[in-house]
């Protein structure tokens, strides 16, 4: 996102005040943001807030004093190189759609040639009303881009679909639209992520402190690339990201039949979630009453990457491994013997790397060259380094 011109409109719904975190993770990602207004939303968000977390005036009445020589609107419309309107009520929605431009935010998005990305929020009813669903419908066949609203708690009191996705998920899904390449065009990436769970019994299970993040971040990063991204993911907290195809597991058997069952139809494979390596062999049908010990027999789970890598045709293979010794060593060891193309070597003894944190360091390893340090950075960061080298690792197959 860094250097990109986003004009963020908002209107008048009751989730404008999220708005404003939008602003903020668009800036801490580099882009340049500039914000127009409708009159009424000013009534739930504050434009001052707005003017301090942009760094720029916001534009909100089409005859106040402009802030340039040029006409404001068209100044606007060709400074960006995308236009969000955040939230984008039914109301707004209709009005672009029909063509009516009233306010700064109607004629800046009309005279625009950026592309347009809209993210709506409203009730329930209103959504579904079979008008809106026209308006999005023709809206999505002029090229405008369109984010499905989240289910939850509304403002009216009521559940259902409508609410304004979290900044984070909007940014993301933004981030994978506005970034998009087309170095991975016509290749099926499939990423597994999370940690798998094994049951010992309906209420308890055998788990590990994966939290998802990097195998997440190497959905999103494929999808911007252009790559058909299958994103085979243990229980996590995070959203699932936009544009993959996801698929949901929690046991090692379950990630390792959702990964073989697809094996064929992909061309690379990255496995960066923490698989078990043991499950209960007896799991009970019922919760295990309270008890002063308990004994729990485990068996090995199948090396789903192994199993991968002896079956391995055209398929690029990358791995991951969490050390906490000796990590070069014996993440080389895993490169020969598991029949990988690259391996992630993360040095997990250290308090900012590794499960639970936003950071990660260690090594890239391959099996015909020498091994690449990785310094410590956030993990959206060590993704896109990743997928570098799936680009070159592709280009050379």
């Amino acid at each position: 996102m860094r250097g990109k011109h986003i004009i963020v409109a908002v209107s008048a719904g009751i989730a404008a005040y999220k708005a404003i975190e939008v602003v903020s993770r668009l800036r801490k990602k580099g882009a340049e943001v500039k914000v127009v207004m409708t009159q009424n939303s000013t009534h739930i968000a504050s434009p001052l807030t707005f003017g301090e977390i942009s760094g720029h005036p916001v534009a909100i009445d089409m005859f106040e004093q402009v802030h340039q020589w040029d006409v404001e609107h068209i100044a606007l419309a060709t400074w960006a190189d995308a236009y969000v309107v955040v939230p984008a009520t039914a109301n707004v929605i209709g009005k672009i759609y029909a063509g009516i431009a009233d306010d700064m935010l109607t004629t800046t998005i009309m005279a625009t040639k950026a592309p347009k990305y809209l993210c709506p929020a409203m009730n329930t009813e209103m959504y579904n009303n079979p008008i809106t669903q026209r308006n999005l419908e023709g809206l999505r066949d002029l090229g405008y881009h369109i984010m499905e609203p989240a289910e939850g708690w509304l403002a009216c009191g009521i559940t259902g679909i409508g609410r304004l996705p979290d900044p984070e998920a909007i940014v993301n899904w933004l981030e994978s639209q506005i970034c998009k390449s087309n170095e991975l065009e016509g290749t099926t990436v499939l990423v597994t992520a999370g940690g798998t769970q094994e049951n010992i019994d309906p209420v308890r299970y055998i788990g590990n402190r994966s939290s998802g993040k990097m195998g997440y971040a190497i959905a999103e990063q494929a999808v911007r690339m252009g790559a058909n991204v299958i994103l085979v993911s243990a229980p996590t907290s995070l959203p699932v990201p936009s544009g993959v195809e996801f698929v949901p597991v929690d046991s090692a058997l379950s990630m390792q039949h959702a990964v073989e069952s697809r094996y064929d139809e992909v061309d690379v494979v990255i496995m960066a979630a923490a698989v078990s390596d043991f499950r209960v062999l007896h799991k009970a049908e019922q919760k295990i009453k309270k008890m002063e010990s308990m004994t729990l027999e485990l068996v090995k789970n199948p090396d789903i990457l192994q199993g991968l890598g002896a079956k391995k045709k055209h398929q690029i293979l990358i791995g991951f491994a969490a050390e906490t010794e000796h990590v070069i060593k014996y993440g080389q060891d895993k490169v020969i013997r598991k029949n990988l193309d690259m391996l992630v070597a993360n040095d997990v003894s250290k308090s900012n790397a590794g499960f639970n944190v936003d950071t990660n360091e260690g090594y890239f390893l391959y099996p015909h060259k020498d091994p690449k340090e990785m310094p410590n950075m956030k993990k959206i960061e060590l993704a896109h380094n990743i997928m570098n080298e799936v680009v070159e690792l592709v280009k050379n197959k």
